[in-house]
């Protein structure tokens, strides 16, 4: 329903006549088959279309009045012969929002992509995204809300948001969020020598009634802060650090801190190998800041540029504890209309911790290769 609602505003707001407006509409067609022997149903096959319209009406030289509207049109299929299989067809919004911007204002309101922090594989400030490191295409679902920012002169920066009505997980969040009640939050930027610092800060109410292992409450008050930093040094240095606190006992998930350290470098070999290395610890307990509970995770990435064309690049993963190892390698290249991807991987049998997922971009368990075609137009 709120989505009709928002349509219906857009299609009232665009009708407006006018001469400095400006229309475009793009998309986004993928096709992807994989083989993953260990599983049951070890063929999948899926499509995906994203079809994206946008509409700008400039004010004046500098102020702009945006709109955006696209589609996530899916449909898979997984399965081990023709007569066992298992379907899926999907429509949904992918974002849709009204902007307005200046030279160091925006205001954006509907469903949309919030994203910022310094760590680039283990993330602990991705609260409002599931974007997936091994995801060439980089696909997540929005969020409901409204996000003003304002950019200083210095190129310091704040944000403020408002979300309300979001039901899909997002980031590392263990426990739900009730979306019946708003949240609301903010993050401060800020430049430093050679690098930047901020802050961020997020309020939500938290909804356990579907775990379990914990007390049934659908009205958990949780705040969360985060520190970052990034530095540019010859080599980059950054770290992000998460605390969260409920303000009602549920047992150890009452308190949650996330913490990464990362590094990376372009090493003079050919076209350049560039490398990435992040580890990052996890707590979860009932008391404050404890480090009881805790959880080891290092990744790292390498990225090589064949030729202008040509693209290789690997994500690994190691939890400390379970001693699980997964790798990611993924070949690209560039043909006149499409872009192609040859992927090989292997993901352990029980669930990844650090590794954010999400249903845009199905990984399977145990080893297995994907083929995937992109045209963009």
């Amino acid at each position: 329903m709120k989505v009709l609602v928002f349509v219906l505003i857009l299609i009232i707001v665009s009708a407006r006549p006018s001469n400095a407006q400006k229309t475009s509409f793009h998309g986004q067609a993928s096709v992807v088959g994989s083989f993953s022997p260990k599983n049951d149903l070890p063929f999948f096959l899926g499509t995906r279309y994203i079809p994206e319209f946008r509409l700008t009406t400039k004010i004046d030289s500098a102020k702009n009045f945006d709109i955006l509207a696209s589609a996530n049109l899916s449909s898979t299929i997984l399965f081990s012969d023709f007569e066992t299989s298992n379907t899926n067809f999907n429509l949904n919004p992918y974002r849709i929002w009204i902007r307005y911007s200046s030279k160091q204002f925006e205001l954006r309101v509907g469903l949309q992509k919030i994203d910022f922090g310094s760590a680039t594989i283990l993330r602990p400030l991705q609260w409002f995204n599931q974007i997936d490191p091994r995801d060439p295409l980089q696909l997540t679902n929005g969020v409901y809300g409204i996000m003003g920012r304002y950019t200083f002169l210095n190129n310091a920066n704040i944000r403020i948001w408002g979300l309300y009505g979001n039901e899909k997980a997002r980031g590392f969040d263990v426990v739900p969020t009730n979306n019946s009640i708003p949240e609301f939050g903010g993050r401060i930027q800020h430049p430093v020598p050679k690098g930047e610092l901020a802050f961020s800060y997020h309020h939500r109410s938290a909804n356990t009634k579907t775990l379990g292992h914990v007390s049934a409450l659908n009205k958990i008050p949780e705040n969360r802060i985060g520190l970052d930093g990034k530095w540019d040094l010859g080599i980059g240095l950054w770290f992000e650090g998460v605390y969260i606190h409920k303000e009602k006992n549920v047992q150890n998930l009452t308190n949650q801190t996330l913490l990464n350290i990362g590094v990376d470098y372009t090493f003079p070999l050919g076209t350049g190998l560039n490398a990435v290395l992040e580890h990052m610890q996890v707590n979860f307990d009932e008391k404050q800041f404890s480090v009881n509970n805790g959880m080891h995770i290092s990744a790292a990435t390498f990225m090589y540029p064949i030729s202008f064309f040509d693209n290789l690049s690997t994500v690994f993963y190691y939890d400390w504890a379970s001693k699980n190892t997964s790798f990611f390698l993924n070949y690209s290249h560039q043909f006149q209309k499409l872009t192609g991807y040859l992927m090989a991987y292997y993901n352990p049998e029980n669930t990844q911790t650090g590794i954010q997922q999400n249903e845009l971009f199905n990984q399977f368990q145990g080893p297995g290769i994907r083929l995937m075609l992109v045209y963009n137009h």
